[in-house]
């Protein structure tokens, strides 16, 4: 059975969002927008494999995951991005950078670890040995030269003693002078989503008017006071995927070719041209 008989049998739309607050904003009104949609939330990397497994018709996905996939459509201008810090992943080093021989990733993130392994080689020749951080875990649950945490875990500074502590957000722009695009929309090939652009990106402007109201509320969760979420929403995240975020996003899949962790050449393909 393919995802178009799936769905239309159904009569919904099973859609992957992601779990942490970074995505809040995209999805507060989106089950109240259409209702034909049944909402999963997970972790990135699962929703992931949950969508190249054919048990999603569409989800939030790392953006990284997109170059791998071949046939993969970008259905919104919606996303999760940065201009900047982004506050909620982080690389904690616990050696000089020149000298990091292992790395624990987040298991949760596939666009960050490769983030990360990109700013190790490209800037300082460094190809560490990879190993899990399994979800859940905290730093101190590995021994690793340097470890990479997102999400909701990954905002709060955590204890002890670093050599180096990156907002791969700050260093990606600092690096390039371009925005970075953590994740976005994407369905495979096979579905049928039709107005899906236009749903998304009005659950996006609506979630952003509600800034205020997804903090008071999420704040405690995180373990963050309300303007400090409020400001990590409003201030560090990005939602629109526009040209400058589009001309960082092929910067990221240009270098992520070049050190062997996507295809070469991945160009930008969108669901019927929406965008």
């Amino acid at each position: 059975m393919n995802l178009r008989q799936s769905s239309s049998k159904r009569n919904t739309v099973r859609v992957g969002a992601v779990t942490y607050l970074n995505a809040r904003p995209l999805v507060e009104t989106l089950g109240r927008l259409d209702p034909t949609l049944e909402i999963v939330f997970d972790h990135p990397s699962r929703l992931a494999d949950a969508l190249a497994a054919g048990r999603l018709d569409m989800a939030m996905i790392p953006s990284i995951e997109y170059a791998r996939r071949p046939g993969y459509a970008i259905v919104s201008d919606a996303c999760i991005a940065c201009d900047g810090p982004v506050r909620s992943v982080k690389l904690f080093g616990r050696t000089p950078v020149e000298r990091v021989r292992t790395l624990a990733l987040d298991e949760g993130s596939r666009t960050s670890a490769a983030l990360s392994l990109i700013l190790l080689r490209e800037r300082y020749g460094v190809t560490p040995k990879t190993e899990p951080l399994p979800i859940g875990a905290r730093l101190e649950d590995s021994s690793a030269d340097a470890s990479l945490m997102i999400g909701d875990r990954g905002i709060a500074m955590a204890e002890g003693d670093f050599h180096f502590v990156w907002d791969l957000g700050e260093e990606w722009t600092r690096w390039t002078g371009l925005p970075f695009v953590f994740a976005l929309w994407i369905a495979p090939p096979g579905v049928e989503l039709p107005g899906v652009a236009a749903r998304l990106a009005q659950a996006r402007d609506e979630g952003i008017s509600l800034l205020e109201e997804i903090a008071e509320r999420e704040a405690p969760k995180v373990g963050l006071g309300r303007e400090d979420c409020l400001c990590y929403l409003r201030d560090n995240l990005k939602f629109h995927f526009g040209p400058r975020q589009r001309e960082g996003l092929k910067r990221y899949y240009e270098l992520a070719g070049r050190n062997g962790l996507a295809p070469s050449d991945v160009e930008l393909l969108f669901y019927n041209d929406v965008i």
